[in-house]
């Protein structure tokens, strides 16, 4: 009978963070960082992350994507709907993701949030 090796997300961001160490400009590691920082509840390092993410890629949908769920998971959400409002005119469209997406929770009732929506829903 084998086993499942056990995820250890810590040892994940002990290893990329060594890696960003040495090579701070890796946007892979900077964004896998970002989303791990986040999975175990770092979430000012997960913002940090995504913040650097969008200045490597300023034209990256998804790093403002990120950078807009970060921001909300810190109650920062003029600063969060403005990233989103970027994802989007930068073309990102996970019209699905984006309405379940939990990280989005405190945006959900704002009108400007649902003005979003309504924008990326296609036209019947």
């Amino acid at each position: 009978m084998s086993r499942q090796p056990k995820h250890d997300p810590q040892f994940e961001i002990e290893f990329f963070e060594a890696v960003h160490s040495r090579c701070p400009r890796y946007v892979e590691v900077v964004g896998l960082l970002g989303g791990l920082y986040t999975k175990v509840g770092r979430i000012a390092d997960g913002l940090k992350m995504d913040r650097k993410l969008v200045r490597l890629e300023p034209d990256n949908p998804t790093a403002h994507y990120n950078l807009a769920c970060s921001l909300a998971l810190c109650k920062k959400s003029p600063d969060a709907l403005r990233s989103l409002r970027k994802a989007v005119s930068l073309g990102y469209d996970d019209l699905d993701w984006m309405q379940q997406d939990p990280d989005l929770e405190p945006l959900k009732h704002d009108p400007e949030f649902q003005q979003l929506l309504r924008q990326l829903k296609p036209q019947s």
